[in-house]
């Protein structure tokens, strides 16, 4: 079966979302975004002070720690404070109302960060969410590598439920979204043997933290 589509008008790429994660529980959309979107967010990334992206953790709240064996990419949390964060953070927001009028997934919040993976990066193989007891839902991947190619690593592997066995591998190409069900599938970034850039997101069912 096939768990992508084409570079289509916003409204019919949400439908396709919604469409996905309602039968499928994920979808993986090359050229979702506007590539002047993807430009100016890559250009927000690059501006940023190297003091603002600090080593990824793992964990949440007083469990937050990091991890080398783990995972090693840098981080910083979007918060609205550029145009381009504030673009992105917008479409979010379209997406979280569609996904809540057509599913009624009851998703109150989103947060996200940038991801950046220099040369030998890697996440090992998680979940978003653990099953049951999770506040965030539904998770979000937006990538803002160009020309990016099969031998520049990086892929993002997804396993079924279960975590046996791969069942996706996504190149992280500019303009790509892949958004699944945070509780569902474990997933992994495998070594990027040039710097990659992304945005990670999950939309949740209670409000921010504190």
């Amino acid at each position: 079966m096939s768990l992508s589509c084409p570079a289509l008008p916003i409204r019919t790429s949400l439908d396709a979302l919604v469409d996905a994660i309602a039968e499928q529980g994920i979808g993986i959309f090359p050229d979702f975004f506007a590539p002047s979107l993807i430009d100016a967010l890559r250009d927000d990334v690059h501006a940023l002070p190297q003091h603002r992206l600090s080593q990824a953790g793992i964990g949440r709240e007083l469990a937050h720690h990091t991890n080398s064996r783990i995972r090693t990419d840098k981080t910083c949390w979007i918060n609205g404070h550029s145009r381009p964060q504030q673009d992105y953070l917008a479409l979010m927001a379209e997406i979280q109302q569609q996904m809540n009028r057509q599913l009624f997934m009851g998703l109150q919040d989103y947060e996200c960060h940038y991801a950046r993976y220099q040369a030998g990066d890697f996440y090992k193989k998680h979940l978003d969410a653990f099953r049951g007891r999770s506040n965030r839902r539904l998770t979000t991947v937006a990538y803002l590598n160009p020309e990016w190619q099969a031998q520049d690593g990086g892929e993002l592997l997804v396993y079924d439920p279960q975590g046996r066995h791969p069942i996706l591998q996504v190149l992280p190409q500019a303009g790509t979204l892949v958004c699944f069900l945070s509780e569902r599938f474990p997933h992994e970034v495998l070594p990027a043997r040039r710097t990659r850039l992304s945005i990670a997101g999950w939309f949740r069912v209670d409000g921010p933290l504190g």
